[in-house]
């Protein structure tokens, strides 16, 4: 679920060890979501399970579904008593089953929201709901332009088309919404600076989901790009011996009308 691409450049031990925060600001995310006991929940980009385990555990018949085997693997070793499937947001297969869709930190790695979307809605049932919060406009921009701005400096072409990221406004998101034909009922768009723990967390961050941004280039010159970005940045987003990064998030819901 988590990017649209072939290859699975996942590291799931990595995402559980260094980014655990992924899975706890999702916590409140399910206090909105208000779930119901035996209601049927589908988990859009569940990742290693965490946060299906606590829908699961709040009395939620709920299926989690990642684009990554890897995250998958991990996610059926941790919870055997969970259903997980490998599944892509623009390719579901779903139709009418769930009475509601629960997504964090997925949807802006998918560059084809239409199709996702649309998607999300066949799974619904007829009221069910919709909940998700994701990277909104402006999310890590701090820490991609000076990527970027390195790259280029290191004398290599940089095309926008390795961008990995969809990172929407609250009115470029809720259009499509409504176009897909959810009523919106809620959308924010909001700041949440996100530490990253300790002396490499920023290095750890680009590793975990900044890889693509490197594509076609060695390891050694990424390697020294990082310090330069790490260098650059020290000043503006290292505080108290953590990394903050620049995160903005968008959190939706709407309703399947």
């Amino acid at each position: 679920m988590k990017i649209q691409s072939t290859e699975d450049n996942w590291n799931a031990n990595l995402y559980d060890k260094n980014h655990s925060f992924v899975s706890m600001y999702g916590t409140n995310l399910i206090e909105s979501l208000e779930v119901s006991a035996g209601e049927k929940i589908l988990d859009l980009g569940c990742g290693t399970g965490d946060l299906t385990k606590k829908l699961y555990d709040i009395g939620g018949y709920v299926i989690g579904v990642d684009k990554s085997h890897k995250m998958i693997t991990q996610a059926l070793s941790k919870y055997p008593d969970i259903k997980f499937f490998v599944r892509d947001v623009i390719d579901l297969g779903y139709h009418a089953e769930f009475d509601a869709v629960f997504s964090n930190a997925t949807l802006h790695w998918v560059k084809q929201p239409k199709e996702a979307l649309n998607c999300i809605y066949q799974s619904l049932k007829p009221g069910g709901r919709f909940v998700a919060e994701f990277g909104g406009k402006g999310n890590v921009q701090i820490i991609t332009t000076e990527i970027i701005e390195q790259i280029m400096q290191a004398g290599m072409e940089y095309e926008m088309e390795q961008f990995p990221w969809f990172y929407p406004s609250i009115g470029e998101y809720t259009t499509l919404m409504e176009e897909a034909g959810f009523r919106v009922t809620f959308a924010e768009h909001f700041d949440r600076p996100t530490p990253l723990i300790g002396e490499n967390g920023l290095k750890n961050w680009i590793e975990m989901f900044g890889s693509l941004l490197f594509k076609g280039i060695s390891s050694d010159k990424k390697d020294d790009i990082v310090i330069k970005v790490e260098n650059k940045l020290k000043e503006i987003l290292y505080k108290d011996g953590n990394w903050i990064a620049d995160y903005k998030r968008i959190r939706v819901r709407g309703i399947k009308e």
